[in-house]
């Protein structure tokens, strides 16, 4: 297993060592020791997934403290582009946009920290996409971006005015007028 710095501090591509053969494959997709020895130390409580079309775009969601979350996101099935947003305001990439494409192909998972908002659109037929937390679900610290906000220049990887969005994140505020308590 190994991690993949990005341009934002403490949020990391993780490629999981695969071992293939005419069976099919094999991978650990988490080892507690192994993320330890990369210098992860984090204690997983919730496993999350969900199931989307084509066209579906989820996010930017985050928790706030004391019910922030680190995810720990892969792709089971299909493929999305993945995104996080660096929410933390001392950070000097506060504000800052990063994707990446996870794939049931590429097995690469995206470490998110507490900080950040996050969300993925499907760019496949559907998409299958887990992803484990640190904490468990807080309604009441929930928040978020709205996914076209002009100064994050998210590229979704679709055509915006045709993607599958919720009500509720077709509401949500741009960066400068969200409730981030980071």
């Amino acid at each position: 297993m190994k991690i993949e710095e990005t341009f934002i501090k403490d949020l990391v591509v993780v490629e999981p060592t695969v071992f293939g053969d005419e069976r099919g494959y094999f991978f650990e997709s988490y080892s507690k020791t192994k993320f330890e020895d990369l210098g992860i130390n984090i204690e997983f409580v919730q496993d999350n997934q969900s199931f989307s079309k084509k066209g579906t775009l989820r996010g930017l969601h985050y928790q706030n403290p004391p019910f922030a979350q680190t995810k720990l996101v892969r792709v089971l099935e299909g493929e999305i582009i993945d995104v996080a947003v660096d929410l933390r305001k001392d950070s000097p990439t506060y504000g800052k946009a990063f994707s990446v494409l996870l794939s049931a192909e590429n097995k690469k998972q995206l470490l998110v920290p507490q900080g950040f908002a996050h969300g993925f659109s499907v760019i496949s037929e559907t998409a299958s996409v887990m992803y484990k937390c640190d904490q468990f679900y807080n309604k009441a610290s929930e928040g978020g971006i709205k996914f076209d906000d002009p100064s994050l220049n998210i590229d979704w990887g679709m055509d915006l005015e045709e993607a599958i969005v919720s009500e509720k994140d077709q509401i949500l505020p741009f960066i400068d007028n969200c409730n981030s308590l980071f």
